[in-house]
C-alpha cells in the first residue's frame, strides 16, 4: 500500500471505509423502471417555455429571495396548516441527514421500520446516531407491539413513518401510527414521497388537530411529482420546530436552476396532475394483469411501483434485463424481501414490455 493510500486510511472513518457507495444501476439501452421516477416529459411546448426562462437567469448570481417565492408555492399548492412553516432540501435525503445532524445530541438514536427507505439508517450512521430498525409483519404492515416496545426501550429522537413506505409501497394503519406518535418521546417524521399516487395524505389529521402534532414534521419531495432531475424535496411543520432545524441547513443548498424550474412545474401543476392520474391508472392495470399471472404474489399499491415476489428474483430480474428491462431487485435488502422484486409503473407500451419481460423471465 502506498503512502497516499495509508494516508487515507487514518483519515478516513473506519465505518466509512466498510460502506459500500450508492449504487445507480446501468440504464443504457434499456426500459428503466428501477427507480420510482414519472416517466411522462414535459410537453415540447413548455420544454421550450422552461429552456426561455431559464436561460434568462442570472447564473452569475447566487440565489436570491426568489427561493421564498418557491417556500410560499409549495405551501400553497401541499395546503400547509396555520401556523406551520415549511424547509427545502435538495431532494428528501438532504432534509433526513439535515435532521440526523440537528438532533445528534447525547443518546440521540433515529428509529424506523424495516424494510424501508436506506436513507432513514444511513443518515443515523453518518452522524454517529444508533439506529433502531423494527421489523415489519410478514405482510409488510407495522408491528405495533414491536415499534411501541422498540419506543419505550429506546427513547428515539427521531421515528420514521412512510406513507406508503418504500419498497412495500403500501399505507400503513393510521390507528397504530395514532399510537406510535402518541407514545413517541421526540420527533415523528411522516414522509410522503409518494403523495401523489397515495389514496391519503397524513397533512388532513395535521390539519385538524395541529397542537396533537405539535412534534411531527412532515416530508415531501417532487421527485415523484415528475422532477426527480431536479432534487427538491420539502418539510413542514410547526414554526418553531422547523426555525431550528432549518438552521443547519447549508446557505444556497437550493439552485437558482433548480428553484426555477420547480415554480415553473408547479404554474403548470395541472399537467403533473394529469401524468399522476396516467400512472395510476397504469398501476391498476398492472396490478390486475400480475394477479392472474402464476407463480407471483403482489401487495396492494398507493406508490407509483409495485412489490412482487417471484420463485427466483435474481433469475428473473437477469432474465427481464436480457429482454432490455431494468427493475429492481430487493431480494437481499432485507429478509422479508426475500425473492421479491420492485416495479415501477412506466408508461403504458413501457408497461406492456415489463409484463411481457416478467412473464418470460419466471
Amino acid at each position: 500500500m502506498n503512502d497516499i493510500a495509508l494516508r487515507l486510511k487514518r483519515l478516513i472513518r473506519q465505518d466509512v471505509q466498510s460502506m459500500h457507495a450508492y449504487a445507480i444501476q446501468d440504464s443504457a439501452g434499456l426500459i428503466k423502471l428501477d427507480a420510482m421516477e414519472n416517466p411522462h416529459r414535459l410537453p415540447p411546448e413548455l420544454q421550450a417555455a422552461l429552456g426561455q426562462r431559464l436561460g434568462a437567469l442570472a447564473l452569475n448570481r447566487y440565489p436570491d429571495g426568489r427561493v421564498n417565492d418557491l417556500r410560499a408555492a409549495l405551501a400553497s399548492y401541499a395546503q400547509m396548516p396555520e401556523g406551520f412553516d415549511i424547509m427545502l432540501g435538495n431532494g428528501s435525503d438532504e432534509l433526513i441527514s439535515l435532521l440526523a445532524m440537528a438532533c445528534d445530541v447525547p443518546g440521540a438514536s433515529i428509529l424506523a421500520p424495516l424494510p424501508g427507505f436506506v436513507m432513514y439508517a444511513m443518515s443515523a450512521q453518518l452522524q454517529g446516531l444508533k439506529f433502531v430498525g423494527v421489523p415489519l409483519t410478514a405482510d409488510f404492515e407495522l408491528d405495533e407491539a414491536a415499534m411501541l416496545a422498540a419506543i419505550t426501550e429506546h427513547k428515539p429522537s427521531i421515528i420514521y413513518i412512510a406513507y406508503p413506505n418504500n419498497p412495500s409501497a403500501n399505507l400503513w394503519d393510521g390507528a397504530v401510527i395514532e399510537k406510535i406518535i402518541a407514545a413517541a418521546p421526540g420527533l415523528v417524521v411522516i414522509d410522503e414521497a409518494y403523495q401523489p399516487f397515495s389514496s391519503k395524505s397524513y397533512i388532513d389529521r395535521i390539519a385538524k388537530n395541529p397542537e396533537l402534532y405539535s412534534h411531527v414534521l412532515l416530508m415531501r419531495t417532487l421527485s415523484k411529482f415528475g422532477l426527480a432531475g431536479v432534487r427538491i424535496g420539502y418539510m413542514m411543520g410547526p414554526k418553531a420546530l422547523i426555525l431550528e432545524v432549518d438552521k443547519v441547513r447549508p446557505p444556497y443548498n437550493i439552485s437558482v436552476l433548480n428553484y426555477e424550474c420547480a415554480l415553473f412545474a408547479l404554474e403548470h401543476a395541472e399537467v403533473f396532475a394529469e401524468q399522476a392520474q396516467e400512472i395510476r391508472t397504469q398501476r391498476a392495470i398492472i396490478f390486475e394483469a400480475l394477479r392472474v399471472m402464476p407463480g407471483i404474489k403482489t401487495w396492494q399499491s398507493d406508490a407509483n411501483m409495485i412489490l412482487v415476489r417471484v420463485p427466483d428474483a435474481q433469475k428473473t430480474f437477469e432474465g427481464m434485463r436480457a429482454r432490455r428491462v431494468l427493475v429492481k431487485n430487493v431480494s437481499k435488502m432485507h429478509p422479508l424481501l426475500a425473492n421479491c422484486l420492485r416495479l415501477t409503473v412506466g408508461a403504458a407500451d413501457e408497461n406492456t414490455q415489463m409484463l411481457a419481460a416478467l412473464k418470460e423471465s419466471l
